[in-house]
């Protein structure tokens, strides 16, 4: 039997021994998928095999009885039976009387009578007890699958969970890292020093170029006054001893012609 007549069996059973409530339990099974299916239809496919456990308990008591039931008629024909033997020499021997085993014998007729009424009652007893065990066995088997496929998404969602942490405490320590490395070279503290020496750099230049202009009639007046000097006053080395004795005592230098003269 494939899985497809084995699941319309279930159906056709459901439907049967669950009357108009079975119309709906046999249509949600036809229509049960495990993938998409939601809680709320695993808790009606688990209400569903809660009631129909408590039907198979039902029935496996009442086929018990049924069973026992013919066990112990089968014991009483059979012992009836092997009685009747004896019976028929106690008759003839005027033990018993005929009233007596006229009764023994409506009895174990009567009884041999029931026998297939109670292995029909047994019969039946066990075809129902089967055909809920097939259901109690397909609702299980399809809560188990619902149950299967939520762990699998529960593992599934479980990791893209730890997948997504991950990812997000790597952008963060990234975020941190980079916000370090823009503290190395972005600091507003050490910027505006710099851009404060870079100022005065500028000035400090500027200052510099304004200096230098002045500076220049001053270093240009300074080297014709030396000029001047070299030319007027003769070199060291050309003085006479008369002349450096004067300059040294302080004397002014006297006239060349007076000297010329003396």
């Amino acid at each position: 039997m494939s899985n497809l007549n084995g699941w319309g069996l279930t159906a056709r059973l459901i439907t049967k021994h669950f009357g108009a409530l079975g119309n709906r339990v046999s249509e949600a099974i036809a229509n049960f998928d495990p993938e998409t299916a939601t809680e709320a239809d695993r808790d009606r496919l688990a209400d569903s095999l809660r009631s129909a456990a408590q039907k198979l308990a039902a029935a496996r008591a009442s086929f018990d009885k049924e069973a026992g039931d013919v066990v112990k008629l089968r014991q009483l024909i059979a012992t009836d039976e092997q009685a009747a033997g004896t019976l028929a020499e106690r008759l003839a021997s005027g033990k018993i009387s005929e009233s007596t085993i006229t009764l023994f014998c409506d009895e174990l007729e009567s009884n041999k009578a029931r026998m297939p009424q109670e292995l029909q009652e047994e019969a039946d007893a066990r075809q129902y007890m089967d055909e809920l065990q097939t259901i109690v066995d397909a609702l299980s088997k399809q809560l188990a699958e619902f149950d299967s496929q939520a762990k699998k998404a529960m593992q599934a969602l479980a990791s893209a969970r730890a997948q997504q942490d991950l990812q997000q405490l790597r952008a963060e320590r990234q975020a941190e890292l980079t916000g370090l490395q823009g503290m190395q070279g972005q600091s507003s503290a050490l910027s505006a020093l710099t851009r404060r020496a870079e100022t005065i750099r500028t000035n400090a230049e500027g200052l510099r170029i304004v200096t230098d202009i002045g500076q220049k009639p001053l270093d240009q007046a300074a080297e014709l006054e030396a000029i001047r000097k070299s030319v007027s006053q003769p070199a060291l080395g050309n003085e006479s001893a008369l002349a450096r004795l004067q300059r040294l005592s302080g004397q002014p230098a006297a006239e060349p012609l007076a000297l010329a003269k003396s």
